[in-house]
C-alpha cells in the first residue's frame, strides 16, 4: 500500500501562488497515475489535475488550465502541484491521489484508489 503526505497550503492573498507537494511511501508508485482534487466547504470534491506514470501526459480541469501545473518525480516519489495566478474560488482542502497501475478515466474520482488527508489551500480577496 501507498501512503501519502501533502504539504505546502496555506494562505495566500489573489493572484499569488503557492507550490502542494505530495510524498508517497511504501511501495513505489512510479507505476500510477495519480492526481490533485479538491473540497470546498459544502461542496463535491473535485477534479482538478492528473499525470501518468511517466509525466508524459497531463490533464486539468478547466478552471484551472493555465495557471495550475502538475508535475511528478518519480526518484524522489514526490507529485507536485504549481498553482499560480490564485482566486478566491481556488479555496479548498487539496488532495492527492493515486490511480493503480494508471489505469481508468484520469479525471474521476473513482479510479483513484489511495487518498492523501488532504491540505487546506486558502486564497483571501
Amino acid at each position: 500500500q501507498v501512503q501519502l503526505v501533502e504539504s505546502g497550503g496555506g494562505l495566500v492573498q489573489a493572484g499569488g501562488s503557492l507550490r502542494l507537494s505530495c510524498a508517497a511511501s511504501g511501495r513505489t508508485f512510479s507505476t500510477d497515475g495519480m492526481g490533485w482534487f479538491r473540497q470546498a466547504p459544502g461542496k463535491e470534491r473535485e477534479f482538478v489535475a492528473a499525470i501518468s506514470w511517466s509525466g508524459g501526459n497531463t490533464y486539468y480541469a478547466g478552471s484551472v488550465k493555465g495557471r495550475f501545473t502538475i508535475s511528478r518525480d518519480n526518484a524522489k516519489n514526490t507529485v507536485y502541484l504549481q498553482m499560480n495566478s490564485l482566486k478566491p474560488d481556488d479555496t479548498a482542502v487539496y488532495y492527492c491521489a493515486g490511480r493503480p497501475g494508471d489505469s481508468g478515466w484520469a479525471s474521476d474520482k473513482y479510479y483513484y484508489t489511495y487518498w492523501g488527508q488532504g491540505t487546506q489551500v486558502t486564497v483571501s480577496s
